[in-house]
């Protein structure tokens, strides 16, 4: 079982929870009740989405032979620990029971959110599953900041309210930008592996050079969007507290740091994600019109 929950990689997690947490905490500062039941259901599709992208990447990059020798998180398929066909099975699964949890926050609210749903399941799968999949050829930050930004953020508030909302859009816009920094990390981590392997990442096409730049105004657009949040509540500017986070970020990427090196990164920009979204969520949590 150990074997399995390193498998999902639990410190993906907190993408998967940040913009669940805001998307229902702004419920609270429109000034109306909090649906914890369809809270809790986006919450379990978010969750499952990570674990099972994680699953997929797992197999489809092991059985591609391009995670070998890899330094980061443990690989089920490229160590042996688990087979291909268990890996995939589980990333079925996973996709599965969030499919699941899908169709009854749809029954509760939207039949709109079973098309959402499957455009992320077949976007998770096609990352780097199928004949031509989408993360080889740099387009994987696009995904992210779409699936586990506006869509995680602005869905999440639509299954409170059945609306879209400019305040959900602006609120989507750090998570998905810190979404893209953590992928970017992996990415320009194990830039000369996957061009090795023909894996082109943005972090291949870019360069070692511009892909630290892209990181940079990753977190550059992070940080002005947490900061533009205070025109939904002044208590939003508690996020300036972050800004001591995001220079140690982009003194470490500037800094040079290569393969392993970027590992302790990669934990802290989770940290700064997950830590924005707790304040961005008291912030909304103590407003009520």
């Amino acid at each position: 079982m150990n074997t399995w929950i390193a498998g999902a990689r639990p410190r993906t997690l907190p993408a998967a929870i940040a913009p669940v947490l805001i998307g229902t905490s702004l419920i609270n500062s429109d000034g109306r009740d909090i649906n914890w039941v369809n809270a809790l259901l986006a919450l379990g599709v978010s969750l499952l989405l990570q674990i099972a992208v994680n699953y997929s990447n797992d197999y489809s990059d092991g059985i591609r032979g391009t995670d070998e020798a890899r330094v980061g998180p443990v690989r089920l398929v490229a160590s042996g620990l688990k087979s291909a066909t268990s890996v995939k099975n589980a990333a079925i699964l996973s996709y599965l029971f969030a499919a699941i949890c899908g169709l009854f926050l749809s029954i509760r609210t939207s039949p709109f959110l079973i098309l959402v749903g499957a455009l992320a399941i077949i976007a998770g799968w096609t990352y780097t599953g199928g004949k031509k999949p989408y993360g080889y050829q740099g387009f994987g930050e696009v995904s992210v900041f779409i699936f586990f930004g506006l869509v995680a953020t602005m869905g999440s508030y639509f299954a409170q309210s059945q609306e879209i909302s400019w305040k959900a859009f602006l609120l989507a816009i750090p998570m998905g930008a810190l979404s893209c920094t953590i992928l970017g990390l992996n990415n320009l981590r194990d830039r000369p592996k996957d061009e090795m392997v023909g894996k082109k990442t943005l972090a291949v096409r870019l360069g070692d050079a511009n892909a630290r730049i892209l990181l940079i105004l990753f977190l550059l657009i992070s940080f002005v969007a947490s900061v533009a949040a205070s025109v939904i509540t002044p208590w939003a500017l508690i996020v300036l507290a972050t800004a001591p986070f995001y220079y140690l970020l982009i003194r470490g990427i500037t800094g040079g740091a290569l393969g392993a090196r970027l590992i302790p990164l990669l934990g802290k920009a989770g940290e700064l994600q997950l830590l924005t979204a707790l304040l961005i969520t008291l912030a909304l949590m103590i407003t009520k019109v």
